[in-house]
Order: structure tokens, then C-alpha cells, then sequence
């Protein structure tokens, strides 16, 4: 009797794995990663989420985006939100959370295998709550790096951990290959103490100084 093939999903958490292979000094390659996924099972669904500016005449991250849903993946998008402290100063948010959350809980059923590109300790509860439904969990992220980029709690409940180290010399952009140009919107900020946020959320420059809300900081 033949072995049951697996039913596989991928959750992206786009700034996330950005800031991930990013802090690890390689690029992804799309389009390898869907194949090494589409090689362990049958891959129901490769979501990639990302928040989008919707009201600048130009996105870099637009070309990113056109290609992924084009080529395999749902992408799934919002627009940011501004708002301003009480120094006066604007920031803009897009937490892309829920909308995961929401599309693993409907999948579930259709699956045996969740595999989640992200090491924000919010989807810890999300990961126990698809072990519940009986969905195998695995994360991916990194602990090569100082600070880790996964949450202790978010590596102790999935069912196996995968250090995104082990991972890029099949999902790992060819050096030798022309990259992909890099997206203005998700460039690590010169701020040592935001390192680990993409900017891909910022504005054009103006006369108010912007800041990005850390999607990171309670990881």
C-alpha cells in the first residue's frame, strides 16, 4: 500500500522572512522556494502576505507582488494605516496577523501540514490551535542570529523547527543570478534599534518625520 501524500500549505509572512534572510545575508528565491515545497507533498496553497501603500503613484514592491501571484502563490494584501503619536510623530502600520490567522483556520481541514515562514510569537496560539484541528506545524526562521529571530514560546509549540540556515541552498538565491531589484519599501532601516523591520511600510519623505511600527518587538 502506498504512502499517503501529504497536504501542505505555506503561510509567508513577507516582512518577516525579508528581515530573515536578510539578517542572514541571502536573498530568496521564489520561485526555488514553491518547487523544494511542491517536492515534499502536494501543495494545496503557498500564501505570501504583505501591507502595501496603496496611495503612492509607485511601489517597488508592486513587481515583487505581480510576480508572486502570478507565478503560484495567493498573495494576499492591505493597505497601511497612519497614524500619529503623542510626539507628533506619523507612523504607519500594516500587521498582516489576522488575515493569516483567518485563512489557516479555513485551510485546515484540506491539510496535514502547515508550514510557517515566520518567528513572531503572535502565532503561537494559531499554531496550537491547528494542532487541535490535527495539522502537523512546522516553522521556519532562525536562530543563527543575535537576538534569534523567532520567539522562544513560537519554536517550542510547533511540532518541528527549521532553521532557514539549513534551507538556503534550496531556496537561496544563486548569487551568480541577477537579483531581483531589491524593493525600496522593505530596506532595513539605519536605526540599529529597528534593524529588524523592513521599510517597506515607509512614505515618501516629508516634512514630518515617519517611523514604522515594529511588527517585531514582542517577538
Amino acid at each position: 500500500m502506498s504512502a499517503q501524500i501529504e497536504k501542505i500549505a505555506l503561510f509567508i509572512d513577507g516582512a518577516n522572512l525579508y528581515a530573515t534572510a536578510k539578517s542572514l545575508g541571502f536573498d530568496i528565491d521564489y520561485k526555488r522556494l514553491l518547487r523544494e515545497f511542491q517536492s515534499r507533498g502536494y501543495l494545496v496553497r503557498a500564501f505570501y502576505y504583505t501591507a502595501v501603500i496603496e496611495d503612492q503613484e509607485y511601489s517597488s514592491i508592486r513587481p515583487l507582488i505581480d510576480w508572486l501571484d502570478y507565478n503560484g502563490y495567493t498573495v494576499v494584501t492591505k493597505a497601511t494605516k497612519e497614524f500619529v503619536d503623542q510626539a507628533g510623530r506619523r507612523k504607519v502600520k500594516g500587521n498582516m496577523d489576522i488575515e493569516l490567522a483567518v485563512d489557516a483556520m479555513e485551510i485546515a481541514p484540506y491539510i496535514d501540514q502547515m508550514v510557517l515562514f515566520s518567528g513572531d510569537g503572535d502565532f503561537t496560539r494559531l499554531v496550537e490551535a491547528m494542532q487541535r484541528r490535527g495539522v502537523r506545524v512546522i516553522v521556519v526562521s532562525t536562530i543563527s542570529t543575535q537576538p534569534a529571530m523567532v520567539a522562544d514560546e513560537l519554536r517550542r509549540q510547533a511540532d518541528q523547527f527549521v532553521d532557514i540556515l539549513e534551507l538556503q541552498s534550496k531556496i537561496g538565491r544563486d548569487p551568480n543570478e541577477r537579483p531581483m531589484r531589491e524593493p525600496r519599501e522593505m530596506r532595513e532601516p539605519r536605526d540599529a534599534a529597528a534593524r529588524h523591520t523592513p521599510q517597506f511600510l515607509q512614505r515618501s519623505p516629508t516634512s514630518q518625520r515617519v517611523e514604522v511600527e515594529d511588527e517585531f518587538e514582542d517577538e
